[in-house]
Order: C-alpha cells, then structure tokens, then sequence
C-alpha cells in the first residue's frame, strides 16, 4: 500500500509545484502595460491635484472604480481631443445592447486585475479613509502607472490586521 501512496503523493506534490512555478498568474501586476495615448497620472493628479475619484467616479459606489469616457476629459481639455479643431465630440446614438467600442472612446489597458474569486469593492475602503495611494503607490508621481505591490492575499490580510478589519472569509471570497 505504501509502496503506491508515497509515489503517488510525491507526484502529485511535484506536479503541484510545478504548476506554481510555470503557472502565468493573469492577475499578477503588469509593468508593461502600455496605454493607447500617453496620460500622465503625475500631471494630472499631482501637479493639477485632481482627486482621483473626480475621474474614477464609480469607485464609491460600484466592484469597478470606472475608467472616465471622453466627455470628462473635454470637460477640462476642451474640445482638444477630438481632433479637427472645433470639431467637438459627437454625441454617441446606440442601442443599449450593442457593447461595441462607442466612437472617441479610449480602450484603456488594466494594470491590476484580481483573480475571478475575489470580490474586491472599493467602496469601503473609501469610505473608511484609505488612501489610493495605499495600494495603488504614489500615483500622482507616476507618469505611467506601474504597480508598485503585488495585491494578493498576503498584503490584504496584512492591511486588515493592521488595521483591525474582517478577517472572515466571505467579506472578500463572495
């Protein structure tokens, strides 16, 4: 008997770690991602000081702290963006159903992404006062924003501990 489960484990162990090892991770931070145009987080969050919610509105109130369409943008900028000067932005007419990129829309690229069972929400983290900064790094220094930590498990218990937050398991696994 001992002679099949003992093999049997240590395969199963090795096969184990091997898929660690070689495993892609999809969530793991990306320094490499680039964006479509160049938008600098230091200028616009640290020079000019525009809170970061003023353009990732929905991290208050939703899972996704929301990219800014366009329209934010000109709202400062101008009419600048959309190209011929004074030719404005067009008013977007499409059916709610059609999930197409919308005309003058930028597809920005994610630089973090959580693992599918993990049911991360912005909203009480901003409501208990934590800093972007906290997780995100200094952003307002960034031109390009790059990860600084890996969020995983590993930091979120860390930052909970400290700071005296639930540890049960379905505040984040729901």
């Amino acid at each position: 008997m001992n002679r099949i489960v003992l093999p049997l484990a240590l395969l199963l162990l090795i096969g184990g770690l091997s898929t660690l090892a070689f495993s892609q991770r999809p969530w793991a931070p990306r320094p490499d991602v680039e964006q479509p145009i160049p938008f600098s987080h230091r200028i616009h969050a640290g020079v000019n000081q525009i809170p970061c919610q003023y353009c990732h509105n929905l991290a208050s109130r939703s899972s996704e702290p929301g990219i800014p369409p366009v329209s934010r943008c000109v709202g400062c900028h101008g009419n600048k963006i959309a190209g011929a000067p004074g030719s404005g932005i067009q008013p977007v007419t499409r059916a709610w159903t059609d999930h197409s990129q919308p005309p003058f829309e930028i597809r920005w690229n994610r630089v973090y992404t959580l693992p599918d069972f993990v049911r991360f929400t912005h909203r009480p983290h901003i409501f208990e006062g934590i800093a972007c900064q906290t997780c995100h790094g200094p952003v307002q220094t960034m031109d390009r924003v790059v990860p600084v930590v890996e969020i995983n498990m590993g930091f979120c218990i860390d930052c909970h501990t400290q700071r005296h937050a639930s540890l049960d398991c379905v505040s984040c696994h729901h």
